[in-house]
């Protein structure tokens, strides 16, 4: 891969002044205390290269979740279930998780992986989601890890050329098939979304009759469930899924 991978989160008492002053007093050392859990927690969190590492264009995020086959999925208990698994800057911190991680392949279940830039949550809601979309392909059993690796150093090596429009990227595995996704910030842009589309063909190697399946979020939103949207979106089309020797 020619990129710099080839370098290796009132009162009329008489005390009334002195309530006032007291309770003035407590403000203000409850706002000193919270702005400096503030200052403290950021500086907790901010994620840099380390000496004479190789940094990437943007920090990234890895997310893991995991939920019940068949149980409706809100909003909310979407997102206290997915869990953070760490934020890194540089190729090496990148390797460093990676290497440590189960591959998709191995996950068992309905298991996702998420991949998204720092601050953006993995979710369609979030404010740099909500007029997005995603590329979607299914996946025979078996091809889940290769593809997933493929797809995330083509994102951290800038590889899609197309600004700040990627969001991150997603695999689902499910019990008789696997999904992939990538997802961008505005739906409507169709050269964006275009380039995308090809520039996915080409890290991923798919054959041309691969189908591939473009999702707005909007759409996701107004459907029940997490992964209903995906699930009724293919399917008419389970036979063609991605066959890749």
């Amino acid at each position: 891969m020619n990129n710099k991978f080839d370098a290796l989160k009132d009162d009329d008492s008489g005390d009334h002044d002195q309530n006032e002053e007291n309770s003035t007093q407590k403000d203000g050392e409850k706002e000193k205390m919270e702005r400096d859990k503030s200052q403290s927690s950021s500086k907790r969190k901010a994620v840099v290269p380390g000496p004479a590492e190789h940094p990437l264009q943007y920090n990234y995020t890895f997310w893991y979740s995991r939920r019940t086959p068949g149980r409706p999925t809100s909003s909310q208990s979407y997102e206290q279930n997915i869990k953070q698994i760490g934020t890194f800057a540089s190729v090496e911190q990148f390797w460093r998780f990676y290497s440590h991680m189960v591959r998709p392949g191995d996950l068992t279940g309905h298991s996702d992986f998420h991949l998204f830039k720092e601050g953006i949550k993995p979710m369609w809601e979030d404010d740099a989601n909500k007029n997005g979309g995603k590329w979607i392909i299914r996946l025979r059993k078996g091809l889940a890890s290769r593809c997933w690796e493929n797809l995330i150093l083509a994102m951290l090596g800038e590889q899609f050329m197309v600004g700040e429009e990627i969001c991150g990227a997603v695999v689902s595995v499910r019990f008789q098939e696997d999904i992939i996704s990538i997802w961008n910030k505005t739906a409507s842009d169709q050269a964006t979304t275009a380039r995308i589309r090809d520039t996915l063909r080409r890290v991923l190697n798919l054959p041309p009759n691969t189908i591939m399946e473009y999702k707005t979020h909007t759409d996701s939103i107004k459907t029940p469930g997490r992964l209903g949207p995906q699930r009724l979106l293919f399917q008419n089309l389970w036979k063609p899924r991605l066959n890749v020797p």
